[in-house]
């Protein structure tokens, strides 16, 4: 009897530890920014399209510098791309200082934007170094496993978003008939108010900055495996391989669909709370809830890999997302907010799962490859921007009119239902072809 290849095999153990830990750091800079389009609406007065420029700034970031990242560490090393990306992330959360001193929502923006270049890098480089840390039988698996710290870090976001900067702002204070009394102030008011809740915001940032030049210091210490080649970039001929690739086209349009759908279902979910007359710090919990869930599915999945092809279980997964996702639209109350927690175990898998086919076979072209699939998460800059827009279809609320009989909040996860679609027609298409190749 043959024995499966190990997830990780020994000897690589340690910079597997090294690389995975960097997983939790941009899940939490992915989730304390999430609440802070529903925070910098309240605090500056914005409409839901112009709120939505947060995830536009931070998702925009990614897609700006992942194809330089992969030229960067196919020309240096992976402990080189790390350096840099750790030194960006840190630049940008320092920012949020001056931003707050200006009070500027332009400058928020672009500490947000050089603060994702960082993560561009990290995340270029550790996903295709994850999947060479063993056999390729066991790569997808190895990213789920990878990918599953990603929410520890995402429930520390939520948790200092909560507590730290959402129960902190005044301008979230209600008078005893639960009316918001920032939006009744005179201008004088306001602006007291409004200088005191962007140092709120500011301040886990700053702190956040300081950690992550922190741990580049550390890993400038520590002794890491380098790449065992980098040289001269044949720029043309990489691409004109990984395009005749089917899994890598398809893919990485999967990839921004699903990072889209993302996205819009942890960014929105406060606002769907809001209407049920719930406030945004209390909605945390529901964040709260749907990370659990997304990391119990992430270790569940991670297990039945052992029984079921990475296609099939995408595509389970894919309909369980939409059948969610349908609930949160047309479910009523808190039917339909259950139905939205609900969503994120359908979609734990499926951002390492696409990852992994995508870049299965591509050898070293998977480094170019990997930045592709990085850019794809711009998915997560334009879907809650065009959501947003949908929103304000009635007015700047959440449930100024209904379509098809529900809140716009409610319809406009009808987007979120197109990217599962597109995710499904993908899963499916991969499955035929590896059942004809079986």
């Amino acid at each position: 009897m043959t024995q499966k290849p190990a997830i990780v095999p020994k000897e690589l153990l340690l910079p597997f530890i090294l690389i995975t830990s960097l997983f939790a750091l941009w899940g939490f800079a992915n989730d304390i920014t999430n609440p802070m389009v529903a925070a910098f609406k309240r605090v500056l007065e914005l409409n839901n399209t112009q709120a939505s420029w947060v995830q536009m700034a931070f998702y925009g970031g990614y897609f700006t510098m992942a194809l330089p990242a992969a030229f960067f560490i196919k020309k240096y090393s992976y402990k080189t791309g790390i350096l840099l990306g750790l030194g960006l992330y840190g630049f940008g959360a320092l920012l949020f200082y001056p931003a707050a001193a200006w009070e500027s929502y332009g400058f928020f923006l672009a500490s947000l934007y050089i603060l994702t270049f960082g993560l561009a890098f990290l995340e270029t480089t550790a996903n295709p170094y994850i999947l060479s840390m063993g056999p390729e039988a066991t790569a997808t698996q190895r990213l789920n496993l990878a990918q599953a710290f990603n929410p520890m870090g995402a429930l520390a976001g939520l948790f200092v978003a909560k507590q730290f900067i959402l129960n902190a702002l005044q301008s979230n204070a209600t008078d005893k008939d639960g009316n918001l009394i920032f939006s009744s102030l005179d201008e004088a008011a306001k602006a007291v108010i409004r200088s005191a809740d962007l140092m709120v915001i500011r301040d886990p940032y700053v702190i956040l900055g300081l950690v992550v030049i922190g741990i580049l210091v550390v890993i400038v210490l520590v002794k890491m495996p380098e790449n065992k080649e980098t040289g001269k970039v044949d720029f043309q001929a990489t691409m004109k391989r990984l395009l005749s690739k089917r899994n890598f086209v398809e893919g990485t349009l999967a990839q921004m669909f699903y990072v889209g759908a993302q996205i819009m279902v942890w960014t929105y979910i406060y606002q769907y709370a809001e209407v049920l007359g719930i406030s945004n710090a209390d909605a945390v919990d529901f964040g709260y809830a749907a990370l659990v869930v997304f990391l119990v599915g992430r270790w569940i999945c991670t297990y039945l890999f052992k029984f079921f092809a990475p296609a099939k279980l995408l595509a389970i997964f894919s309909v369980l997302a939409i059948v969610f996702t349908a609930g949160a639209i047309f479910l009523p109350g808190m039917l339909g907010l259950y139905s939205l927690v609900a969503i994120s175990f359908a979609m734990s898998l499926m951002f390492p799962t696409i990852y992994g086919i995508a870049l299965e076979g591509l050898g070293d072209d998977s480094k170019f490859a990997a930045a592709y699939l990085v850019m794809a998460i711009v998915g997560g800059a334009i879907m809650p921007t065009l959501q947003g827009m949908i929103m304000d279809i009635g007015g700047a609320g959440y449930d100024d009119t209904l379509i098809l009989g529900v809140p716009e909040v409610n319809f406009s996860f009808i987007l979120p239902l197109i990217c599962f679609v597109m995710v499904l027609l993908f899963s499916v298409r991969v499955k035929k072809v590896e059942k004809l190749e079986g």
